[in-house]
């Protein structure tokens, strides 16, 4: 098959929009049609060269459709069914997987950009290799994925939300639940409300937290924050956050970092009370560096959580989010406030590194 237009990343050359052949799945694959995919940080880091691409690369990483065409020994979804894309297909096979961990799966060949079998769908005009970005590569009409990146929801899930359960809602909320583990009653700072940041809020919210403080520069992802949970909005050039914390709620039990800034996340410790615990949820770039009191932590019983996906089981958690969603305690189409079509794919990365707006949609008809 070949799609008209893919969003693609050549090291070297940039962004652009370029004809892709995608090949029929093979073996454990999954042919799906993109209906929608967000376009994430996790993109950005690639295009800004926070994380180095040797390869060309189809971007995109986060995206819901419908499955048009499965390969030989698929058991778990069949044609037609609705799908959501998760990131970081998990191998099944080594340790961290049988023992329920899939987030930290060492099989997984996600981080390699390729389908499990080493290979790529997908292959450009001059039947040069492009590569699946996170093994999926979702800036395209058409892709083939691993099976097990391929996770069946209601079909009653609208398909632009269903984008966002791929990363950025599964991490955020996953944060909350699985990785700190956060009870009700519990205080929280969230640093960053864009689309993970607010997934985060939504998250603690759904856990009974109180206060819950959200942190940003951009007026309207603070009135966003307010709207979907948050008791307090801070923004960090008119207020000290660390003096506010202490001084008015004697630190937190949760730091949230949604941004990936080694500066910031050096700030968290200090928002904590005892016993408290910052959580790592934004993405730094690689060989980044960040200094810790060491004795602060030990004295004061403090621990630093990082936050790998959510620590989330794909196939458990994507469903369980958006059947939360679907009964209305998951306001996730709030956090959506463009749809682009997917040949605008460079025009969202921009304004995403302008930090305008909240989540960009893309999907093949705009």
């Amino acid at each position: 098959m070949t799609v008209k237009h893919a969003t693609t990343f050549r090291p070297g050359s940039g962004v652009g929009q370029e004809p892709v052949h995608v090949s029929a799945p093979g073996p454990g694959q999954v042919g799906v049609s993109i209906r929608a995919t967000g376009v994430c940080h996790s993109d950005l880091h690639i295009v800004n060269g926070d994380w180095p691409a040797e390869q060309p690369l189809v971007l995109g990483h986060e995206a819901a459709g419908v499955v048009d065409e499965i390969g030989p020994g698929v058991t778990t979804v069949q044609p037609g069914d609705h799908v959501v894309l998760s990131w970081f297909a998990p191998c099944m096979r080594c340790s961290n997987c049988a023992a329920g961990r899939g987030w930290l799966c060492t099989g997984t060949t996600a981080l390699d950009n390729t389908l499990p079998d080493g290979t790529t769908p997908f292959t450009d005009d001059q039947g040069k290799d492009l590569w699946p970005y996170l093994g999926l590569g979702t800036f395209a009409p058409q892709v083939v994925v691993p099976e097990t990146a391929a996770v069946k929801v209601d079909d009653d899930l609208p398909f632009a939300v269903g984008a966002l359960l791929g990363c950025s809602v599964t991490t955020g909320v996953g944060a909350v639940l699985n990785t700190a583990r956060v009870p009700a009653g519990a205080s929280a700072v969230v640093i960053g409300c864009g689309g993970v940041g607010l997934s985060v809020v939504m998250g603690l919210k759904l856990a009974g937290a109180h206060p819950i403080v959200a942190v940003d520069f951009s007026p309207e992802k603070r009135a966003k924050a307010a709207e979907l949970g948050a008791t307090i909005t801070i923004d960090p050039r008119d207020t000290d956050l660390t003096a506010y914390v202490n001084d008015h709620l004697g630190g937190v039990d949760f730091a949230f970092e949604a941004i990936g800034n080694e500066k910031v996340i050096e700030t968290l410790p200090g928002l904590l009370a005892p016993g408290g615990s910052a959580v790592l949820v934004g993405m730094t770039r690689i060989g980044a560096r960040s200094t810790i009191d060491p004795y602060d932590l030990a004295d004061q019983g403090k621990s630093i959580l990082g936050c790998n996906y959510g620590s989330s089981v794909a196939r458990v958690d994507i469903p369980r989010l958006a059947k939360l969603h679907l009964a209305g305690h998951l306001p996730l189409e709030q956090l959506i406030d463009k749809v682009r079509p997917l040949a605008e794919a460079g025009l969202a990365l921009d304004e995403l590194a302008a930090g305008t707006g909240l989540r960009s949609v893309l999907t093949p008809t705009g």
